[in-house]
């Protein structure tokens, strides 16, 4: 990641992305050596929306203590600042549009941005073979079609929601469509979307006790994402405590803190069930925080949907006991289908097709690891008249960051080691840079190019 990459660096990367396509333990662990793996991803936190990330009018203890009982990353980035694109980056290990999901996936075919493709493979489909059992619960938000649930997919058990947001997070639809399964079964439950997520991950772990299979458990919270919903009395602690808070923030703090107390309920049972001395527990938020809704993203610029910091750069930390120091950071740059490949390592899985993510297992080891000789891209699809059915994008590459916001906007270029704030728009004025960036991002324009993101 410099002005001029050396046959070296070349070679290094090649290194890199070898190992990540092919991830093969020198001695492959036993069943009951296999580390359980759970992924927490929430929706729309904002990088400023923990106390442990500088936050005064919230309490998150649960979050907090994870992000203390492991290494925090603090340059850790969605791959989209919207979704479903995150998402199919995160089970796929590549980026989002070479899997058909440059936008979000919606449930009206005309306003819906991404098609998870066919021949993907997910992350659950290459854990099998290393002896995994692994559950979605939460949010999908891959794919209406029965082709395309997550019991289609390669998960084993799926309790949630399909599809992308809840009108009200009591009643549980879209458009007046009830989208809660159990596997394939349609089911009306009572309660609050956390509350029931919380509780379907708690008596996954617990029934996984009885199983000699470890399990991969991705638990995919919708909170906080709107309608900005929490319980009654989660909101007047928080309008008790916080008394000049105003009512739009108050709403979002209690959302957020309902969702910590779930948090803390999964990590509890983890520990009740014995398993959490063998967890590999990440965390991080798909994108992040919706200022448009009292969200927080700390000193970054922009917001959720956007290209700048603000809705790409988002909390993050992975937890394991004996394996990853407690209270680490790091400042390793990585993204979100950076995980496939990680966790592909942690549980001795094989990877033997090509993806684009690269293992950062060594880093949450502590080990000594250069930063990755790469180009970063972030690219996302939308409609309306704010989009058009067009692309934003961005590339990052080293301290440099060229961004379009905007379809009808020009091109922004960013040093974000000078300037991390995006205050300083250098693009008339860094030429070599700007043109090597552009040259970049359309390679990869055209490598997305290939795959159809429409349903067929």
């Amino acid at each position: 990641m410099h002005k001029k990459k050396t046959i070296l660096s070349r070679l290094t990367l090649f290194a890199i992305v070898a190992i990540s396509c092919v991830c093969v333990c020198d001695e492959p662990l036993q069943a009951a050596n296999r580390p359980n793996i759970v992924v927490i991803l929430v929706d729309d936190l904002g990088y400023g929306d923990l106390s442990s990330y500088g936050a005064t009018d919230m309490q998150t203890p649960h979050v907090d203590q994870l992000m203390r009982a492991g290494m925090r990353m603090d340059y850790f980035y969605a791959n989209c600042p919207v979704c479903s694109p995150t998402r199919a980056a995160l089970l796929s290990g590549r980026y989002q549009e070479l899997v058909g999901v440059p936008g979000v996936i919606r449930t009206h075919p005309e306003n819906s941005w991404g098609y998870l493709a066919p021949d993907a493979v997910l992350l659950p489909q290459i854990l099998k073979p290393a002896g995994y059992h692994s559950a979605i619960i939460g949010k999908w938000h891959l794919g209406l079609e029965p082709k395309n649930h997550p019991g289609a997919r390669g998960f084993d058990f799926f309790h949630g929601f399909l599809g992308d947001m809840m009108d009200d997070y009591y009643h549980h639809r879209r458009h007046d469509q009830n989208y809660m399964r159990r596997n394939t079964e349609t089911i009306d439950p009572s309660g609050h979307a956390t509350d029931l997520f919380t509780a379907w991950a708690v008596d996954y772990i617990r029934d996984r006790k009885q199983r000699d299979a470890p399990f991969f458990l991705y638990l995919a919270y919708n909170a906080p994402h709107t309608p900005v919903q929490p319980p009654e009395d989660w909101l007047k602690k928080v309008r008790a405590r916080e008394p000049g808070i105003n009512k739009q923030r108050a709403q979002l703090v209690a959302l957020i803190e309902h969702l910590d107390d779930g948090i803390g309920q999964v990590v509890a049972a983890l520990k009740e069930t014995g398993a959490l001395e063998n967890t590999l527990l990440i965390f991080t938020s798909d994108n992040g925080g919706y200022l448009k809704v009292g969200a927080s993203n700390g000193a970054l610029r922009g917001s959720k949907q956007e290209m700048y910091e603000g809705g790409l750069r988002v909390p993050m930390c992975a937890v394991w006991p004996g394996k990853i120091a407690p209270e680490t950071r790091s400042d390793h740059i990585a993204l979100t289908m950076d995980l496939f490949p990680t966790v592909a390592a942690a549980a001795g899985a094989k990877i033997d097709h090509q993806i684009d993510g690269l293992s950062i297992l060594p880093v949450l080891r502590g080990e000594s690891v250069p930063q990755f000789d790469r180009d970063l891209f972030f690219t996302r699809r939308e409609g309306g008249r704010t989009y058009g059915g067009k692309t934003i994008d961005a590339v990052r590459s080293g301290d440099w960051k060229l961004l379009q916001n905007s379809p009808y906007e020009p091109l922004e270029l960013y040093n974000l080691k000078d300037d991390p704030l995006e205050k300083n728009n250098l693009i008339d004025k860094r030429p070599k840079i700007r043109q090597r960036l552009s040259a970049a991002q359309r390679r990869q324009i055209q490598r997305s190019g290939r795959v159809p993101w429409q349903r067929p």
